[in-house]
Order: structure tokens, then C-alpha cells, then sequence
């Protein structure tokens, strides 16, 4: 795997001067930068929602259409799960307990996902080299999909922003499969045993958890319910079309907007901002004042403290928001806003548009 740096130092007191005041808000308001009550009881509604809506679906003896609201409700809760439980404790930051963290993060392996390549992903990757070209995976082209402008363009997509949302939909589902192509290719690069572990073990125990829930997805309705095959997988495509498309959206707005920067390394492999001044020009926070927004999405409308403090639990980021602000705007740094959820969506699908038409931008690059 290619080595990418952050050096800039003159950039370096930002960081160090916003550090400082975020851990004086904790002191001064004697609050833990982990969950709180509020956490707890937001954890109890969505996997609540999710397991009660399943055991209805389970027990009530009625007309299968009418059980297709609660396969909505599974998939809404499911979503609301990923961003709020299973990503605060897989950055370690739902609890200051290590076991918490972990259970709580292995939410994921019970929804279909793993947590082992989420963390690789997400965590290493993701979070480290956000936005660049060949490392982060969340702006690699989808086949269908150019999410960047160093990757090659092809005449279809300049239709991107009008087929890409019934594509984004499928995002959970196609979990079930690529995970595996993942470790392979994670193990390639020896991502796998710098995790401490071995590609034999990841994939039996990605596969043992895969068909567990594969089996309590569809086998125990099967056996438990009189649904047909065919309902059974209407209700578990619904689950998934409806998490995959909150998730892939929630996601695509902290990233793939306008005024984020999609910065390369030099020739040397140095990025030209330090670390935490790259991830302010490559991310942006929406809708910052819709409270629903803020509890559902885990704080992820809050992307720029995200990035900045991934160790302190989202629960916070709104009031820590105010701080960044501050602090970017006396060192002159770009704080990206998108002030409502239409305005960052109407930006996203602009961007989609441009990066679906632009030229190659990296000739010189290949020349060399």
C-alpha cells in the first residue's frame, strides 16, 4: 500500500489551537466526550424499532401487504443503527468502556454487514485519506458511478445524476457480497494482519455471521410465518432498498458536494495541508439546525467535527460545531455548510453532473 503524508507544519497550530478548546468545553461544562443518557435511549428506540417490527412481522396473522410497513420500519431503524450505534462504537466513542464499544459495534455483522472490513474502510482508510484518489475507497468509481475527478470518464455518465439514485438503494445489499471481495483484496495489501488476525478466520467468521443472518432473515419467517418465498423477499428487499438509500445519501453529502476539494499528493507522495486542514476542505456539515436530522443521522450532518474528533461521540458535535467554526474562520480555513438537507442534496446532484462530464485530469500524471 502507497504511503501518503500530512506535513505542513505552519498549519499545524490550527489543530493544536481548536484541540485546546474542545477539551476546555468538556472541562468547563464537566460533560465526557462519550455517550450519554441520550445515546442510551436513542440506541433503546432504533433497536427497539428494528427487533419489534421483526417480532410483528413474526407473530401478526394478517395480510402480508400490510406487513410491508414494518419491513419499512426495519429498514429506517436499520440505517438509524449504522449511524448512531454501530458508528460511534467502531471509532470507540459510544462508551468509555472498551467491551461496550465493541459489542455494540458488532451490531453490524447482525445487519448483514462486518465490522472488520467497516473498519478497514471506514477507520483506515476512509478517515485517514479522506477524498484522495486511490485510497479512499468511498469516492471510488462504482462501475455506473464517478465519484471523482481524477478517475477516468465514460460517455454514460454524464447521465449519473438521474440513474445513480435508484442505484444507491442497493448499497446494503451488495454488502452481503462485496465484504468478502474486500478481505481478499484487504489481505492483498496486508491490511489483514496489520488488524492483528488471519484471512482464514475473517472469512469464516464473516461467513458463519453472514448465514446466520441470512437464515434469520429468511429462514425463520419461512418457518414461523405462512409467507411465500416471494413475500419473504419482498419484505427483505424493502429492508434493504430503504437502509441502503438513507445510508448512500447521508454519506454522499458530507463528501460529494460543492466546495469539497478532492486534493492529490505531490510527486513525493506529501499532501500540501497538514492532516486536520485537509479534512475541513474535504468535507462538509449540513443541515445543522434540523434536530430530527441531528438525532437520526449519528451526528454524520456534522461530518467536519466528525472528521476532526471521530473519538468523541456525535452526540456532542452540534455544540462543538460552534468552536470549529470559530476556530477555521480566525485561521482562514473553509468551514463548508450546507444550511438544509435540499440545499446540500441540489449541491450533490450538481456535483454528480460536473464529475459526470469533466475531462481526465491526471494526462501529466500518466505522462510522468
Amino acid at each position: 500500500m502507497k504511503s501518503v503524508k500530512f506535513n505542513n507544519q505552519p498549519q499545524a497550530e490550527f489543530f493544536n489551537t481548536l484541540r485546546k478548546r474542545v477539551n476546555q468545553h468538556f472541562k468547563d461544562t464537566n460533560t465526557t466526550r462519550y455517550g450519554n443518557s441520550e445515546m442510551v435511549i436513542k440506541t433503546i428506540i432504533l433497536l427497539g424499532t428494528y427487533l419489534g417490527s421483526f417480532v410483528i412481522i413474526l407473530t401478526l396473522n394478517i395480510n402480508a401487504w400490510l406487513l410491508l410497513p414494518f419491513a419499512l420500519l426495519m429498514g429506517l431503524a436499520m440505517a438509524g443503527i449504522g449511524m448512531c450505534v454501530m458508528h460511534d462504537a467502531l471509532h470507540g466513542s459510544y462508551s468509555k468502556n472498551a467491551a461496550v464499544n465493541k459489542i455494540m459495534g458488532r451490531s453490524l455483522n447482525f445487519l448483514g454487514g462486518s465490522a472488520f472490513i467497516w473498519n478497514i474502510q471506514h477507520n483506515v482508510l476512509h478517515h485517514t485519506y479522506t477524498n484522495i484518489h486511490g485510497m479512499d475507497e468511498d469516492i471510488e468509481t462504482k462501475v455506473i458511478v464517478r465519484l471523482c475527478k481524477h478517475a477516468p470518464v465514460k460517455h454514460f455518465y454524464r447521465f449519473q445524476h438521474i440513474y445513480v439514485f435508484f442505484a444507491y438503494g442497493l448499497m446494503t445489499l451488495l454488502m452481503l457480497v462485496s465484504d468478502f471481495i474486500k478481505l481478499f483484496k484487504y489481505h492483498k495489501k496486508g491490511m489483514v494482519e496489520k488488524q492483528k488476525t488471519r484471512l482464514s478466520s475473517e472469512y469464516l467468521k464473516m461467513g458463519i455471521y453472514k448465514v446466520f443472518y441470512l437464515f434469520l432473515m429468511l429462514g425463520v419467517p419461512l418457518l414461523l410465518t405462512s409467507l411465500a418465498l416471494w413475500q419473504v423477499l419482498i419484505g427483505f428487499l424493502v429492508i434493504h432498498l430503504t437502509a441502503g438509500y438513507i445510508l448512500s445519501i447521508v454519506f454522499q453529502m458530507a463528501h460529494i458536494v460543492e466546495g469539497t476539494e478532492q486534493p492529490m499528493p505531490d510527486s513525493e507522495g506529501t499532501m500540501q495541508n497538514a492532516w486536520a486542514v485537509h479534512q475541513l476542505r474535504t468535507t462538509a456539515n449540513f443541515s445543522r439546525d434540523n434536530r430530527f436530522l441531528n438525532w437520526y443521522v449519528g451526528g454524520l450532518n456534522f461530518q467536519i467535527e466528525h472528521h476532526l474528533f471521530p473519538n468523541i461521540c456525535h452526540v456532542h458535535y452540534r455544540k462543538l460545531s460552534e468552536i470549529v467554526e470559530k476556530t477555521a474562520a480566525e485561521f482562514q480555513i473553509p468551514y463548508n455548510l450546507k444550511p438544509t438537507f435540499a440545499h446540500a442534496m441540489q449541491s450533490h446532484i450538481r456535483m454528480l453532473k460536473i464529475l459526470g462530464s469533466e475531462p481526465v485530469e491526471v494526462k501529466a500524471a500518466t505522462v510522468a
